[in-house]
Formats: C-alpha cells, structure tokens, sequence
C-alpha cells in the first residue's frame, strides 16, 4: 500500500458465514455513507483500500469478503495484516445458529456457495473453515434473533447514527439453558433471584410484562444487585469507549430467559437512558416455553 495516503480512512471488513446477514449489513452501510463493495476479490483489497485513502471524497468504506473467495482462507491474516499499518480497520463477523441458516436458506431457496448436497453438512464445514477468520473479528454478531430490519438498525446504530458520539450497548437478555450469546462482551447471571416461574399467577406472563417487572424489581435481592451493578458498569462503559469500541454487548441470563433476565434487562435500558446512551435490547429466548 502506499505511504502516500491520508492515514484517515475507516474501512469495515464485513465477512462470516453464508446466509447471516453480511448483503442486508452491506446495504446498511452503503445508506449511511459508506463506499461499499461486495465480493472483492481478497489480492485486490489492499489496492482499493489504498485507492479509497488517497480520494478526498471518501473516508469511509464497507467491503464484503467470503467464502466464494478461494485465497481468502490462507491470505486473509496477511492481507489484514497489511491494512491495518495504514489505516483503520474493523472486521466484522456474522454468523447465525445452524437451524436459523437452514431457515433462511430454505426461504430464499439459494445454494450455498461450498454446493455440498446436504445444506446443513455445507453449513457445519464453513464454520470450521472460517473459525480462523472468526477468531481474528473485532465484533462477532450473531444475528440469529435478527430480523433484517433489526440488523439493519443494529448497523445503523452502532456505525451510522449522526450526532451521537457514544457507543451503543446491546442488551441480550437469555436462558442459560439454550447456552450464552457468543457475542456478549460482559455476562450477568441472574439466577440466584427469585423465579417468577415457580409463583402460579405469574408463570403465564413474561419478564417483559409489568406484573413480572415489578415482581423481580420489588425483590430486596434485586434492588441490591442494581445498587452495586451501576457504578461497576458506569465505571466501566466509558473505559470502553475509550478504546474505540463502537458497541459494548451484555448478556443477561437465567434460566430459560423468559421472566428474569429480561426484566432485568428491561431495567438496566431504562437505567442506560438516563445516562443517555444509546441502547438496543433482545430478548433472545422469550418466546421458549421453559423459564
């Protein structure tokens, strides 16, 4: 690359696994502004992002890279590599659980690039040949629970937004049962609370309901855990953003997901607000019957 570049440039690698969201992310940043393009062969990327870097008009670009690509496995580190002594680079990783990729594959009734007969045999052999690239991502988003409109807000919030100068934190809200979002940055386990699902009027009703609400935030263990939970978290957050992260992801768990951890998580927006940074939540395993 040439050293005759601005050194200003913000370039978003945008790669994971077939069928997690990288083309509806894509087209999310090239709204908010960025110069985007789509399977660029991975020998051309140090090319076009020198290129990018010495055009005034930009300072901001999203490329889209994956499997299809043949040398993207055995040169990507080195590339990468590269990239980085000239200008900043974040790499993003999307993947998806295996069920949720067969869905989406199923419904748009595309092949899948590796062209194996067995769509989830194909799915299984490109998470390990991309573990490598994955363990190399800054921000790992898993956008099973995403729809495209989501995903498309999650991008815009985190990259996009004008005006806002503080990084989103995503609240996930899960049971530990159907195991721990990868992509939380932070997790807190809130099964030591009383569990609504074991109260025969409040089983019915999830965590996001006012009945639940108040129910878990009434609970003198609560009103304890949020009293010495805040300041860690305000001490914290801002050392985040400090070193440049865009998003700051917390996972809050129990044991299905359905009454405590989101009324947790309900709690801890509402606290986030007041401090006003930008918030998302998720409420990952609501909708399963077990708590």
């Amino acid at each position: 690359m040439s050293r005759q570049t601005r050194n200003t440039l913000h370039a978003i690698i945008l790669t994971g696994l077939s069928g997690a969201g990288k083309s509806v992310a894509l087209h999310a940043f090239e709204d908010g502004g960025f110069f985007c393009v789509d399977n660029l062969p991975l020998m051309l990327m140090e090319t076009f992002v020198s290129l990018g870097d010495r055009t005034p008009t930009i300072s901001k670009i999203a490329i889209g890279i994956d499997i299809r690509d043949k040398k993207f496995l055995t040169h990507f580190s080195g590339v990468l590599s590269a990239l980085r002594k000239n200008c900043r680079v974040e790499v993003i990783f999307l993947e998806a659980q295996d069920d949720v990729l067969i869905r989406r594959f199923k419904e748009t009734r595309r092949p899948h690039p590796l062209g194996q007969r067995d769509l989830r045999s194909s799915i299984v052999k490109e998470m390990r040949l991309l573990r490598s690239i994955r363990q190399q991502a800054d921000i790992i988003v898993d956008t099973s629970t995403l729809t495209p409109h989501r995903l498309r807000k999650f991008i815009t919030d985190a990259y996009i937004r004008k005006g806002s100068k503080k990084m989103t934190v995503s609240l996930i809200s899960f049971g530990y049962k159907y195991g721990i979002p990868p992509e939380a940055d932070l997790l807190f386990d809130v099964r030591f609370l009383p569990n609504p699902y074991f109260i025969e009027k409040l089983k019915p009703y999830p965590g996001t309901s006012a009945k639940v609400k108040n129910f878990v935030l009434s609970q003198e263990s609560t009103r304890e855990f949020l009293t010495r939970l805040d300041p860690v978290l305000n001490y914290i957050i801002p050392l985040y953003a400090q070193e440049g992260r865009n998003y700051l992801t917390i996972g809050v768990g129990c044991t299905g997901g359905r009454h405590r951890s989101p009324a947790i998580a309900l709690e801890m927006e509402k606290r986030f607000k007041k401090l006003k940074l930008t918030t998302t939540v998720t409420h990952r395993d609501l909708e399963n019957e077990s708590a």
